[in-house]
């Protein structure tokens, strides 16, 4: 029997694995790196001062995202290993309550359940651990855990979005510092918002509105922190 002709698709689930970690490290790279700068400046330290407490958040920051997210998915790589295994043992010594389960997901599924039984037999003759872990444990190809891509990713592109505030630190005057940097800063979370919805395949109005809000949230309140304890001193 001819197979179907079947079109390419590019769908954005695909990018779900690394876009997570890219758009957390950017937005984060310029949130905290941003609220640092001017937390400081509020205070009244003087360019160098500034500067060195950018740098040091950069390099800090990219090596935590880094630690962070390669511990946190690893520990998700290590779930999905454990119910593989688990599924992998029960194919093994249950092989027929391990098709009725199958079966009975299909049918909640919506197919009839002579339909769901042959589906269920035709695809446990082949490669039953697949089957399995994609209808029953919900994992794919596209969802499953890369720790190390994960860190990478989020480490890159954290040091990337700390370095366009700081890039602003050294072009703008002392006096403005606060006001430049802050403006800047969500100009860089509003063109994150709309790059990561275009590739995340989404309208770009509510992600650009959501990190420049809450961007803009966490600057304000580091700004009066500083602006406080500046005046203290």
């Amino acid at each position: 029997m001819a197979r179907l002709e079947t079109h390419a698709e590019n769908h954005a689930v695909a990018r779900t694995s690394w876009l997570r970690a890219a758009v957390l490290g950017a937005n984060d790279g310029i949130v905290s790196t941003a609220s640092l700068i001017v937390g400081v400046a509020a205070a009244g330290a003087a360019r160098g001062d500034i500067l060195l407490t950018g740098m040091a958040g950069l390099v800090a920051g990219a090596m935590s995202m880094a630690a962070g997210e390669y511990v946190s998915v690893s520990s998700q790589a290590d779930s999905e290993a454990a119910d593989l295994a688990r599924e992998r043992r029960e194919l093994a010594t249950q092989p027929e309550q391990e098709l009725a389960e199958l079966t009975d997901i299909y049918i909640g599924r919506g197919l009839p359940v002579e339909l769901a039984r042959q589906v269920a037999a035709h695809l446990n003759a082949g490669d039953a651990l697949a089957a399995h872990a994609r209808d029953e444990l919900g994992l794919s190809e596209h969802s499953a855990a890369r720790p190390i891509q994960a860190a990478l990713t989020s480490a890159a592109t954290f040091a990337v979005g700390a370095a366009l505030p700081l890039a602003a630190v050294t072009i703008t005057p002392l006096g403005a510092m606060v006001a430049i940097v802050s403006g800047a800063s969500l100009a860089f979370l509003a063109l994150l918002g709309a790059i990561a919805a275009r590739a995340g395949g989404a309208e770009p109005w509510k992600p650009t509105a959501r990190v420049t809000f809450w961007g803009a949230l966490a600057m304000a309140i580091t700004a009066m922190i500083g602006s406080l304890f500046g005046a203290v001193v």
